[in-house]
């Protein structure tokens, strides 16, 4: 029987023997790994037996070490004897060491693990560490005894994520105002208030998994199964994500499966003394542009460890889903480096890397099998096909993936093209053009966008301004171009560029500068690694005004189920700079002029019935200038050309969000 992918998209018909190939590896995998009756859920369960676990015995402690030759733990419980703790050899590579008694381990205790593999003597942080932390005089890494798989009482049980994400994309560290690493507890009582309010109903967090460079953003992870021990306990972050389920907000793991740091004494890297343990060897193990470790996804044991790295995140800590990283660079040999993926041919051909599909959808499978109201999203560039459909059909199974070009296009238009001649069509087609029957998380910038080196929208919009004139009390012509503008981009962006919205943190209200975290080359500094939140709270200056209108904008679109409904155009006029649609009974109207407002300008709709306006950015609350009356009445009768709609007045640089009221 045919997969339904065919269907939804003719053109993969070409390719049916490229993706019957990809199903046929995803199920003969499947039954590999599960055989005819098992579950993902119940093979995804290594951290349950790997790693440290307290039994009526005392602790157990399990490793996974195939090629080493001897293993013993050492830590201060032993006073960091090398050798006084040998590790007991079971089958296929697995050591084992039971300690009571005098030897007993502790909470808050140091350990390594020391590997014997031919002539070599390695120190090893154990793989299923579940807190991993620097010692702040040697700055090496250890792991140190923790507590958590305790109980914790949860009290989210209730908790059922909305169906349409508006994702407030986090990074615990650099969330707080202060110069130096936020915490999880001052990001639950300081920050989760704050997105709560703007009406955002997911988080997508940063950086959570153990990575030794700080700087890397947490896109180097060493510790898979170690929540950041920067920002304080395992408890700490299950109490953040509990008080965030209270507030009826997800939480998403900004997950990395799709390379490691190659570091050996804190990683993965040369564990038990070989490369291929984990990934592949030579220069097809390492990732030519990250210096990093690739995966072999076509190993089942580290499909297991993975596997089990998901479910673990999801069963321990209650985690709602993951956006994956880097996804592009798992689906092609060459990582899609210098690929422009003009054609279907560069998504099916030799270049594609089928192990790493099955593992994606062997993924998507587990998350929604734990979880049937999980989230997950994918960041690909490339836009393959399928990435969004079920996998019964033929696709790879994500819940949704990034609009990845909707940030570019801005990019690229606010560097290249004055708007006075933006191209209306071109950003209708754009932010409208999308596979079939696949969702997107529309979003004009992320954290990628704020990195140092690139400028955020405002500050691409307004740059050195910022600094002298973003006071309500001293006007500028820059400030306004670049407020409204800055409005403009957000809404249309919102409201056409997927089923979904995401935000970086702080862009919502226009964070000025880019982010750089503390390295040698800015004197370890922690000035542009924290979130300004000062400035939206200082009500003399203009950054109080867009956040407003972030949280008006995120309140209306959630309102009408915006996000869900179809776009239709009904007028685009180039000359006008004029951009009008709809979406289920909700009119937007946007004039990208940035000089001419219109007198008497038609507004198209779809049936007789009352109009109101709903959302104004010239509104003075959001820093316009009050040119529309939100209080007005619209009726939209039928003229004498068959045409539905009302006469309205729409000002430069402004849109206007119209809602039915019978």
């Amino acid at each position: 029987m045919p997969y339904k992918i065919y269907t939804i998209d003719p053109l993969l018909a070409l390719y049916k023997d490229d993706i019957n190939l990809r199903m046929d590896s995803y199920h003969s995998k499947r039954k590999e790994l599960l055989g005819d009756t098992a579950s993902l859920c119940d093979f995804a369960n290594a951290y349950n037996y790997f790693g440290f676990h307290k039994n009526e015995a005392g602790w157990v402690y399990r490793e996974w070490a195939p090629a080493a030759d001897e293993l013993f733990l050492t830590g201060d419980f032993n006073g960091w004897d090398m050798y006084s703790h040998p590790m007991t050899r079971l089958d296929n590579g697995v050591f084992e060491i039971i300690l009571n008694g005098s030897d007993a381990l502790n909470v808050g205790q140091k350990v390594q693990l020391i590997v014997k593999h031919k002539q070599d003597i390695l120190r090893r942080i154990p793989l299923y560490a579940t807190r991993v932390v620097q010692d702040p005089n040697t700055n090496l890494w250890c792991a140190e005894i923790d507590n958590t798989f305790d109980t914790f009482e949860w009290t989210d049980s209730s908790f059922t994520p909305d169906k349409t994400p508006f994702i407030y994309e986090c990074h615990i560290g650099m969330a707080q105002d202060k110069y130096g690493i936020g915490s999880y507890e001052e990001f639950r009582t300081l920050t989760l208030p704050r997105i709560k309010d703007l009406g955002y109903n997911t988080i997508q967090i940063m950086a959570i998994m153990e990575h030794p460079y700080y700087g890397s953003f947490g896109y180097q992870v060493s510790n898979f199964f170690a929540a950041s021990s920067r920002y304080g306990s395992s408890e700490d972050l299950k109490r953040l994500i509990n008080t965030a389920h209270k507030m009826g907000i997800a939480v998403l793991l900004d997950v990395v499966h799709s390379h490691a740091v190659k570091n050996t004494n804190e990683g993965l890297n040369m564990f038990d003394g070989t490369e291929y343990q984990f990934f592949h060897t030579g220069d097809k193990g390492n990732h030519p542009a990250w210096d990093t470790k690739l995966f072999n996804y076509g190993k089942n044991e580290v499909l297991h460890f993975l596997l089990s790295n998901l479910k673990y995140w999801m069963d321990v800590f209650h985690f709602d889903g993951f956006r994956f990283d880097g996804v592009t660079s798992m689906l092609y040999h060459d990582h899609g480096l210098g690929s422009a993926f003009c054609n279907y041919d560069m998504y099916f051909s030799m270049n594609t890397d089928i192990e790493a599909i099955t593992y994606l959808q062997l993924a998507n499978e587990l998350i929604h099998e734990f979880n049937p109201k999980a989230l997950t999203v994918a960041e690909d560039m490339s836009g393959m096909p399928g990435m969004c459909i079920p996998i019964e059909d033929g696709g790879i199974g994500f819940d949704f993936r990034l609009s990845m070009g909707v940030p570019d296009l801005w990019i690229k238009t606010l560097k290249e093209v004055p708007d006075e001649h933006w191209d209306i069509w071109k950003l209708w087609y754009e932010l409208t053009g999308r596979r079939p029957h696949e969702k997107n998380i529309g979003y004009c910038e992320s954290h990628d966008q704020a990195l140092v080196g690139d400028k955020t929208i405002m500050f691409r919009l307004c740059d050195a301004e910022m600094y002298t004139s973003m006071n309500k009390f001293n006007p500028s012509i820059v400030i306004d171009r670049g407020i409204a503008l800055h409005k403009l981009i957000r809404l249309v962006t919102a409201s056409l560029a997927g089923e979904g919205y995401l935000n970086f943190m702080g862009n919502e209200f226009g964070h000025p500068e880019w982010i750089d975290f503390p390295r040698e080359g800015n004197g370890w500094s922690y000035h542009y690694c924290r979130r300004q939140w000062n400035l939206v709270d200082n009500k003399e200056l203009r950054y109080e005004e867009l956040n407003r209108f972030d949280k008006a904008m995120v309140s209306i679109l959630k309102e009408n189920d915006v996000l869900s409904k179809e776009a239709h155009s009904l007028w685009i006029h180039p000359a006008d700079k004029v951009l009008i649609y709809r979406k289920g009974d909700t009119i937007f109207a946007f004039n990208f002029n940035p000089t001419q407002s219109f007198a008497d300008y038609f507004i198209p709709t779809h049936k007789e019935g009352t109009f109101k306006v709903g959302l104004s950015s010239d509104s003075s609350l959001y820093g316009g200038h009050d040119r529309v009356d939100t209080d007005y009445i619209y009726d939209a009768g039928k003229y004498p050309d068959g045409r539905y709609g009302f006469m309205c007045y729409l000002p430069s640089r402004s849109a206007i969000v119209f809602k039915l009221t019978e």
